[in-house]
């Protein structure tokens, strides 16, 4: 699979395809926060992108719904939209004010922010502000909002909806704040919802219950999730597949199962393992750190963006950005390690023939 084959599939709904954000500033030279992002998402399914902060993950995930700021252009690519009306729509061409960005915005996407108390309102009830987002895009009279938002508060676990509905975001804990934001997130049962790292400000306990709760809500509305993380352990719990960013360059994407298995770029078989593992005493390994820092997006390689930190750059890596490689039918990486018959032979992945062994995958490698 690479993103060409994978975005052929009818079940798309989004695919941002070759997405640079450039953001722009009057006393310095422009700064490509992501560069050419490629990566697709399937109907009722979870996507999780993954990455350390300041990657790139929340800029992807605003682009969609058109809220970046006012110095921030999208130079080249699409994101394509495909809600299932037989329409596809893409997003990078919509002014962010305009009537056609709106009737998506919030209706058939819709969004979960990290810390729900910067997004809601201080000065309007729960009640008073998913009323409105109901308002807004469903042909409800006042009454009727009220009641579905009741119904939606109730569904996402708001014990006492009818009177929580009339609390403000400062009258509730944490995790019912993040509750009451999925509950206006869910308003107009969208067909995408981005969830933008709404678990990080959460206690252990809390963040179960939340994944939980997401989980079963996607099923129960049919529609697909985005999920912002840098935590990996939420990637296995919630995710069906798993795109990896680093420097604003998704450098693989697969089944959840098969990338944790199986990771094909260094810089994921880096992140892998640096995690800590419960084990017996006599298994027990140093952690493997990623030596090095990120460099700036001003000092971003030419090539591959891990070149700088990756222990087996060779020759083309620097200058060269290599192109997806599909390593399964459900997996692909922008490596030069797994197409460059000259690379460094690398324990674990799937490189070409090389005097006569043969590849382990002979699908679409390109």
């Amino acid at each position: 699979m690479t993103p060409q084959t994978h975005m052929a599939n009818d079940k798309t709904l989004l695919r941002m395809e070759d997405v640079s954000i450039v953001f722009s500033s009057p006393d310095e030279a422009d700064i490509e926060a992501v560069r050419q992002v490629d990566f697709t998402l399937t109907r009722g399914k979870t996507l999780a992108l993954v990455g350390e902060s300041g990657c790139g993950k929340s800029v992807t995930a605003r682009t969609i719904l058109r809220l970046l700021d006012k110095n921030a252009r999208i130079p080249s690519g699409r994101i394509l939209f495909s809600p299932g009306d037989g329409e596809t729509t893409d997003i990078a061409t919509l002014k962010p004010d305009s009537t056609a960005m709106r009737s998506i915005r919030g209706n058939k996407i819709s969004m979960i922010f990290q810390e729900p108390m910067s997004s809601l309102s201080p000065v309007h009830t729960i009640g008073a502000q998913i009323d409105e987002m109901i308002l807004l895009h469903e042909n409800l009279d006042k009454k009727g909002a009220r009641a579905r938002t009741i119904e939606l508060l109730e569904q996402v676990g708001v014990p006492g909806a009818r009177q929580r509905a009339d609390a403000y975001p400062f009258q509730l804990s944490g995790g019912l704040r993040q509750r009451a934001m999925i509950a206006m997130a869910l308003a107009c049962k969208p067909d995408l919802l981005i969830a933008d790292e709404p678990t990080t400000a959460l206690d252990v306990t809390t963040q179960a219950q939340i994944l939980d709760l997401l989980r079963s809500l996607r099923d129960e509305f049919g529609m697909a999730m985005l999920f912002i993380t840098h935590d990996l352990g939420v990637v296995a719990e919630i995710a069906d597949e798993v795109a990896v960013m680093y420097l604003g360059d998704v450098v693989e994407q697969g089944d959840v199962f098969e990338v944790f298995k199986s990771p094909q770029h260094p810089y994921t078989r880096a992140l892998m393992s640096s995690i800590p593992r419960m084990t017996r005493h006599a298994d027990r390994q140093r952690l493997n750190p990623i030596q090095g820092s990120v460099p700036s997006p001003k000092n971003r390689p030419s090539g591959c963006a891990f070149t700088t930190r990756c222990p087996h750059a060779f020759e083309p890596c620097a200058s060269v950005r290599p192109g997806p490689t599909g390593t399964s039918e459900n997996h692909w990486a922008r490596c030069h390690l797994l197409t460059d018959p000259e690379a460094p032979r690398v324990d674990g992945l799937i490189q070409p023939q090389v005097e006569g062994t043969p590849n382990a995958y002979q699908g679409d490698r390109t």
